[in-house]
């Protein structure tokens, strides 16, 4: 096999999508619907192929690292288009094809009445290209270009509904919120560019060494420091970890289909692509690690509490992900970059598995999203009950099923770090392997399980709103186009992480994608000394306390939701003000929306009156103008048009200029003559 994989293949790969949403977007009345559906499939399908092809090479020892056009070039400075493919990327392309494939078969049935069909196909499409474009960059120009355009179709799709107010702000809101992030991101890419002089990854990972002696002008920060925290901000932002993660939630207000592709497989993890690409930087920062650390902490444990109290079934499930999102970032703090990759890679399927078997459900019940509304409906979705299920038990790490494997790696890789934070870290992730199989099965038992609460609701008509009678709608399974991407993503959520994680994680298949210091951070290391196997592993964890956490959380919802259905309220009354701190979600919107927003509009205003309208227009425009005026005013005073005035003026000037030039003896003299 080839050491140097074919550019002509790996622009094909970029550029199919691209053109698939181009000709959806542009084309799209005159090709129809089908038309549209079927041009973005195959060109998504086709990216989908030559990926795991360039994976198996990849595998195999083929790599790839060069310039495919350049942009411009500002003095040495380059700007290129060009690809690094190694394991990293390579399984990144899989991941990302392979999740967007199945959201685009998924849409077809879920979308099928909606007007804006082609478009939305055009809109996924073109999110394919760019999270390919970020995925597979080999310099940080092409890097950010993916980054904010993975952003900008987001932004379009969770205002894909822009009829809706709800839908508006929230893609407002998302936008907003990653400004915050993506200024960080500049930052650390702009002090890389001025202490390295180039975007080139090989450049900047080469000179990294010689970073990591450097002090931050007119501080006592060290410059690798500065670099690595305002990367992360970035990743903070695009990854949803707190408190720049308010976004996320909101974004359920676009169509379920983006919440699987974007919001739970792909964008959302380009933030933990970053950081594990990054690797050779973050390694040389250990204050750096520590912030990843307690961030990802905070995220994985306080994210989980809000799913405990969500009603609408994606959103528990948006929580969800903040959680898990929360433990790839654990395990990145604690230099486990691979660890974080293998969980990324499972939770891509079981969580999009997740979103788009709540979008069956939400089809199965016309629409209505309020998990109070629904129950009993196992025997009416049979399929989408199943997979659900499956994905459900993959979340909640249950063993032999994929979330199994990665969560639990995550869990001894951050025990073993010895960074400041890891602490905290390894109680958030532990207790919170509790809190996720409570919120999970939860969302499982009130939606499948228990009696059929949607027939007693008063009446609603065929969209889920009230004037008709709902009992004459009978739940219903979906169409083959949504059921099928459920069953496809079923399997991997089942069984990758059996398969995977020797490969992945101990038998060196990051090698020279992921840089690991294993004296200074020794969690990967303690990993390999304790593994023996996935068997031995999934036997191990029957006396471990996760697994025995998981059960608790599973018997909590149980008891909670099957059994004594009394008992959730009783603890609403018993913890209110715990349930209302909840129930506001921290107060983080109220905090965003009146003090940080307001205290902007303040600061804008006092600008806009004070600086602009004051000083800018008042003094410097407005006021140079009647100085002027007020100079013309004086001097016009002398223009009299009388000639004697003009006489005595050039005779008292004549004299001036004598007084001030002719020197003093001479005028004397010639005065006394």
């Amino acid at each position: 096999m080839a050491d140097t994989l074919n550019p002509t293949l790996l622009l094909v790969i970029a550029l199919a999508p691209l053109a698939g949403a181009v000709i959806a977007g542009l084309f799209g009345r005159s090709i129809g619907r089908t038309g549209s559906h079927v041009v973005t499939i195959a060109g998504v399908g086709l990216s989908c192929v030559l990926s795991v092809w360039v994976l198996i090479q990849v595998i195999g020892g083929a790599h790839y690292n060069a310039t495919v056009y350049t942009w411009m070039q500002v003095g040495s400075l380059k700007m290129d288009v060009g690809f690094l493919i190694d394991s990293l990327s390579a399984l990144m392309m899989v991941i990302v094809t392979f999740v967007s494939l199945m959201v685009h078969v998924y849409t077809i049935g879920y979308m099928s009445d909606d007007p804006g069909y082609q478009r939305f196909f055009a809109y996924i499409s073109l999110f394919t290209f760019s999270m390919l474009m970020l995925v597979m960059s080999n310099n940080m120009l092409q890097l950010f270009f993916g980054w904010e355009a993975v952003g900008l179709v987001s932004y379009l799709l969770i205002g894909f509904w822009y009829t809706k107010p709800s839908a508006v702000f929230a893609n407002l809101k998302a936008f907003v919120v990653n400004r915050v992030g993506d200024f960080g991101f500049i930052l650390g890419i702009g002090l890389a560019l001025a202490y390295t002089g180039s975007l080139n990854y090989s450049d900047i990972f080469a000179k990294a060494p010689a970073l990591a002696q450097l002090h931050f002008p007119g501080t006592d920060w060290m410059l690798i420091t500065v670099i690595c925290i305002s990367l992360f901000i970035g990743a903070m932002g695009k990854s949803a970890q707190f408190p720049l993660h308010v976004w996320l939630p909101d974004s359920m207000e676009g169509p379920t289909p983006i919440s699987a592709l974007i919001h739970a497989a792909t964008m959302v993890t380009a933030g933990i692509f970053m950081v594990a690409r990054m690797s050779p930087l973050f390694e040389l920062s250990n204050t750096a690690l520590s912030f990843i650390l307690v961030i990802g902490g905070i995220t994985a444990l306080f994210m989980g509490f809000l799913g405990v109290i969500q009603n609408d079934i994606k959103r528990v499930i948006a929580y969800s992900t903040l959680s898990q999102l929360g433990y790839m970032t654990v395990a990145l703090g604690a230099s486990a970059y691979s660890v974080a990759i293998f969980h990324l890679m499972t939770h891509a399927f079981f969580k999009a598995l997740l979103f788009l078997a709540a979008g069956s459900v939400i089809i199965g019940m016309h629409h209505d999203q309020d998990i109070r509304h629904m129950g009993g409906l196992r025997k009416y979705m049979p399929i989408t009950w199943i997979t659900f299920l499956v994905g459900s038990l993959a979340l909640i790490g249950t063993p032999f099923f994929s979330g199994f494997y990665s969560k639990d790696s995550i869990i001894e890789a951050v025990a073993a770090s010895h960074l400041p934070g890891a602490g905290f870290a390894s109680f958030a992730v532990t207790a919170s392997v509790f809190v996720t199989a409570l919120y999970s099965f939860r969302l499982y038992f009130l939606v499948f399980h228990g009696k059929e609460r949607f027939r007693d609701l008063p009446g609603h008509d065929e969209h889920g709103h009230d004037g008709g009678h709902h009992a004459a709608l009978e739940p219903h399974e979906s169409p083959w186009v949504v059921t099928l991407p459920l069953i496809l993503l079923a399997i991997p959520s089942a069984v990758i992480g059996y398969f995977a994680i020797q490969p992945l994680l101990f038998g060196g298949f990051f090698n020279g994608a992921i840089t690991v210091d294993t004296a200074a951070h020794p969690a990967m290391a303690d990993l390999a000394e304790h593994f023996h196997g996935p068997l031995l592993m999934t036997l191990h964890a029957f006396a471990s306390l996760p697994l025995w956490l998981a059960a608790a959380g599973v018997a909590v919802a149980y008891y909670s939701y099957m059994v004594n259905l009394a008992f959730p309220a009783t603890m609403e009354r018993m913890f209110k003000p715990v349930y209302t701190l909840l129930d506001h979600k921290y107060y983080m919107d109220w905090i965003n929306e009146h003090i940080i927003a307001a205290g902007t509009r303040l600061v804008g205003r006092g600008l806009w009156k004070g600086a602009d309208a004051g000083l800018i227009d008042g003094v410097v425009v407005n006021g140079t103008a009647r100085l002027v005026g007020i100079a013309a005013g004086l001097i016009r005073q002398l223009q009299t048009g009388f000639i004697y005035y003009y006489a005595l003026a050039m005779i008292a000037g004549v004299v001036v200029f004598m007084w001030l030039f002719v020197p003093g003896k001479l005028l004397s003299g010639w005065f006394i003559r």
